[in-house]
């Protein structure tokens, strides 16, 4: 409830377009200056920030994680308030007009702009969510202007997001290269979990880095850096949250091959022997099993939270079908 109270002060201080921050502070500030410390960190770790220079950036995919969130809490928490839904109308028309342009995506790459998967299909999302929305609590909506936006980034991610040649989706339009950002297309109901071309992407990451893919020892890369342009200095580990979406896609698609179920038990329960002792997860994970990056990261534990619940609804065969499919 607090996060939600949290989602709805930001609501109402929306940039009068109905954009918001990528990113905000803890106690809502809006000034985020990054500077770099003379300092380092642990075990040398460098450069050392604090602020982010990302609240400057466009990342088109923070719409998609606003409306499902509010999107589920209404359907699992408490009924949104007609005030809310104002300014999620005009976040769903704000995508509507913005979907197109070129953006930095959740890695928050400092390359460069560019039509990121990923921020396509949670432009989808944003959009999906607020019709979902708006049909269960009979708010009023830009019905058809809404779904004809939601039908076109569909067409248009099917047909340039996914490389035939690679039979997978990829990290940006027209391009080949891979990312791991694509394991989110069927949590959140973008493709079905057994969709061809989703099966087919999950093979491609899931084979180790000579062969093209993204997956180390059942470790995760979230992209790779020799075919992305990042703007970032020096190498990095697997990220925690990649490899949980990971189990997560496979657990998802295991209805039509129950082997994939066993593949996402056995690299969850390997997932947890890198914790630490409290049970926390940094952001990445070394060569060596170290913790680097940013620790705890919240994103990370999202993960395996939504990791672990569904893959054991599966374990014991009671997966909810037709919430699944329904939403």
């Amino acid at each position: 409830m607090q996060f939600v109270t949290f989602l709805n002060a930001r609501c109402h201080e929306m940039d009068p377009g109905g954009t918001l921050q990528v990113v905000y502070g803890i106690d809502g500030r809006h000034d985020l200056p990054e500077e770099t410390l003379d300092l380092e960190g642990y075990k040398g770790s460098h450069p050392v920030r604090i602020g982010n220079a990302a609240v400057d950036q466009l990342q088109l995919d923070i719409n998609g994680e606003l409306l499902d969130s509010l999107y589920l809490f209404n359907k699992h928490g408490a009924p949104i308030s007609y005030d809310l839904w104002v300014y999620l109308r005009r976040i769903a028309n704000w995508v509507c007009d913005n979907w197109e342009r070129k953006d930095h995506a959740i890695w928050e790459e400092r390359g460069g702009a560019r039509n990121f998967v990923y921020s396509k299909v949670m432009c989808w999302v944003a959009v999906d969510r607020a019709l979902r929305l708006a049909s269960k609590r009979s708010f009023p909506a830009d019905w058809r202007r809404w779904m004809k936006t939601r039908d076109k980034i569909y067409e248009t991610v099917m047909k340039r997001g996914w490389n035939q040649k690679r039979q997978a989706f990829v990290q940006a339009y027209d391009g080949s290269a891979l990312d791991a950002s694509c394991l989110r297309m069927p949590l959140v109901f973008f493709t079905g979990p057994n969709d061809p071309r989703m099966l087919q992407t999950i093979d491609a990451i899931n084979k180790p880095p000579g062969e093209g893919g993204l997956v180390s020892d059942g470790l995760v890369f979230r992209y790779d850096l020799g075919k992305t342009r990042d703007g970032l200095r020096g190498a990095e580990g697997t990220f925690n949250l990649c490899s949980f979406w990971l189990v997560e896609a496979l657990t998802r698609a295991s209805r039509a091959d129950p082997a994939r179920l066993q593949d996402a038990r056995l690299l969850f329960e390997q997932m947890l022997g890198y914790a630490n002792h409290l049970g926390l997860y940094a952001e990445q994970l070394g060569h060596r099993g170290e913790a680097l990056g940013n620790f705890p990261q919240a994103l990370t534990h999202l993960a395996l939270i939504s990791a672990a619940y569904n893959l054991d609804q599966y374990l014991d065969g009671v997966q909810n079908t037709a919430g699944e499919e329904g939403l």
